[in-house]
């Protein structure tokens, strides 16, 4: 998939200000990311920040640093808000161009952000340079199998790219690799969300900033008829509502040397 950069941040951006309202699922993430995580020291950085969430769990940690990174100013600017700790730094900037010194971070954490990058090998091969010899990254990601029930639906219909695609789980254990990182641990989940219908879905998703990103999009307004196909082509419960499948990797990693 290839991303446009713009709309992401654009779109994160947009979203800033109503994100916490729908964000049930992350938060779900984002708890389990930091119940899974070994005790967290010195230096750390919280990787596509967002709101805040896993930075503002981690104020109150002994820390020395924390590093609050966002591509969206409008995020970083509600975590800023959220945040209490004189230890906090805020940075603007793209995970895949990280402006952050080599062996710098003990931690590097992210919460379903780094599937928002393009190259899983360049994330992967500048966290390396950014940790500590001893350091450990620790994340969340959606894999494939996200959302493949509006997928489907749309594949129904046309050939366009409507939905985002995201990287299976064991090319990222084979990047992780290439970089120099050493694979600790990786799980595997797959949640369905039931919602009472498509138009629903959609509202959350475009509110939560997670809307197609993909630069082959169809760029133009979706016809009437086509989207009510797609609409008789997504699959209903028996509730007679729908059901959408997100599908969650956790990952951590070591830098030995």
């Amino acid at each position: 998939m290839l991303l446009d950069k713009r709309r992401v941040r654009q779109a994160f951006a947009d979203a800033s200000g109503h994100y916490d309202r729908v964000a049930r699922l992350q938060r779900e993430v984002g708890q389990q990311l930091l119940d899974s995580m070994p005790n967290v020291y010195g230096s750390v950085a919280d990787l596509g920040c967002g709101t805040g969430f896993i930075s503002e769990q981690l104020q109150d940690v002994a820390i020395d640093r924390l590093w609050a990174i966002d591509i969206a100013e409008a995020m970083l600017q509600t975590t800023r808000r959220r945040l209490t700790t004189g230890k906090a730094g805020y940075v603007c900037a793209d995970i895949e161009r990280l402006p952050l010194a080599e062996n710098c971070l003990d931690f590097a954490l992210s919460n379903l952000a780094l599937q928002w990058c393009q190259r899983s090998d360049q994330v992967f091969a500048d966290l390396y340079r950014v940790l500590k010899p001893g350091g450990r990254l620790v994340f969340s990601s959606f894999g494939p199998a996200t959302l493949q029930e509006l997928k489907s639906a749309w594949a129904a219909v046309d050939s366009a790219v409507h939905v985002n695609d995201f990287i299976s789980l064991s090319e990222l254990s084979r990047t992780l690799a290439q970089s120099g990182l050493t694979l600790d641990h990786q799980a595997q989940e797959g949640k369905q969300i039931c919602y009472p219908d498509v138009w629903t879905l959609m509202a959350e998703l475009k509110t939560l900033g997670a809307g197609n990103a993909d630069q082959y999009r169809r760029k133009q307004l979706t016809g009437k008829q086509r989207f009510k196909a797609m609409l008789a082509a997504y699959p209903r419960c028996e509730t007679g509502g729908i059901a959408a499948t997100f599908e969650i990797f956790w990952l951590s990693a070591s830098k030995l040397k």
